[in-house]
């Protein structure tokens, strides 16, 4: 999902988007985008080889001392931490006390301001630029043996594992400066008065937890993790406990380094694709351009789920229709691309374009892989 004063990427993407902030119920809810400013002003980042290192942000990215030990809720969870993964207690504390309080973190999760329409086109303009495009034909011819390694193994094409890792990190070029201790230990204690408060706080906790046995398995020292506000990592932005459940050693060195190593980026993303449901087999693109007639009856398929569970009868019978060409027997959501006070654009989303969703549960975000991956197949001139 990445801060710049007291504004995230993802947030100037979501106010355009109209779109609540990141419920982090899966991998990288935190998700940035880039204005078209901010994206001019990293074209020199982008256009070294990727993946390039990320610019120090202009915030004290230190936070704030707090004593988290002294917290009631804390010792109870290092006590529990402590015998559930064999942590020693004590040194467990003393780790615990490293940790500050980012109030940035704080601020970025509190609910947005109700009422703002959604708006694709403006959202779709963040992604879909040159400093993406071009910075994706770089990645793409930098690392076009492992995205044919990808595909033949998993089945995700290589436009799909580009057009994420490009939303994500522009490549590498904005992984997130926030230590990933920090940010976790603030929002599994001290998130800010929500909706769900308990069930995000108990999320936090949970990547807390998988932060601490991740580093100790990989003897890595857990407060030399950066990443974004919400505590996602690396070039794909993953939540710790998706690194320990779906990330790979692609490039086969014999560890897993989803910060520097492109190749085993490549080989997560489409790992965590097939691990949500993603088909090789599905034919044709993830979705395809509808009409919707004026009776209305065509509203029941409207957030129905994350999932393609319709037949294309039904749909049709409703009022539902696409000049396409539909491959048979698949099923199929209606996907409502909202533009403010402009027409809305509908889609017949696959199950593969759910499975987008299931990185970021958003339709914007899905819609805006496909694209940017479009985009950078057409600027290599539609080559593998």
């Amino acid at each position: 999902m990445k801060l710049r004063t007291c504004t995230s990427s993802f947030l100037l993407a979501a106010a355009l988007a109209g779109l609540a902030l990141p419920s982090v119920s899966d991998a990288a809810q935190d998700h940035p985008a880039k204005s078209a400013k901010s994206s001019k002003a990293k074209a020199k980042t982008a256009k070294k080889k990727t993946p390039a290192a990320p610019k120090k942000a202009a915030i004290d990215y230190d936070g704030e001392f707090v004593n988290f030990g002294q917290w009631k809720e804390v010792k109870q969870f290092l006590d529990d931490l402590s015998v559930r993964q064999g942590f020693d207690r004590a040194e467990l504390e003393a780790t615990i006390a490293k940790a500050r309080y980012v109030d940035a973190a704080v601020q970025l999760m509190k609910p947005a301001p109700p009422g703002k329409p959604k708006n694709w086109q403006a959202y779709k303009q963040l992604f879909i630029e040159p400093v993406r495009i071009n910075g994706g034909v770089r990645f793409w011819n930098d690392n076009r043996d492992a995205l044919a390694r990808a595909e033949a193994l998993y089945g995700v094409p290589a436009d799909i594992i580009v057009g994420i890792i490009g939303v994500e990190t522009i490549y590498g070029a904005n992984t997130g400066r926030f230590r990933v201790m920090d940010a976790l230990t603030t929002l599994a204690f001290a998130y800010p008065l929500a909706p769900q408060r308990a069930t995000r706080m108990e999320f936090f906790r949970q990547e807390l937890e998988s932060t601490l046995v991740y580093a100790r398995q990989a003897g890595i020292d857990p407060f030399s993790l950066l990443g974004s506000y919400a505590g996602a990592v690396g070039l794909p932005q993953f939540m710790p406990s998706n690194i320990m459940k779906y990330a790979v050693d692609f490039d086969g060195d014999g560890k897993i380094d989803l910060r520097s190593s492109a190749i085993d980026a490549i080989g997560s993303v489409a790992a965590f694709l097939v691990a949500h449901g993603w088909r090789r087999d599905d034919p044709g693109p993830l979705a395809y351009p509808a009409t919707v007639s004026s009776s209305g009856q065509w509203n029941k398929y409207i957030n129905q789920g994350l999932e393609a569970k319709f037949r294309q009868q039904d749909l049709m019978a409703d009022g539902i229709v696409t000049t396409s060409s539909l491959p048979p027997g698949m099923q199929f959501g209606l996907v409502d691309l909202q533009n403010g006070a402009e027409a809305t654009e509908f889609w017949l989303a696959t199950n593969n374009f759910y499975a987008i969703t299931q990185y970021n549960r958003s339709y914007f975000y899905a819609m805006s892989v496909v694209e940017l991956g479009r985009a950078i197949r057409a600027a290599r001139g539609g080559t593998s």
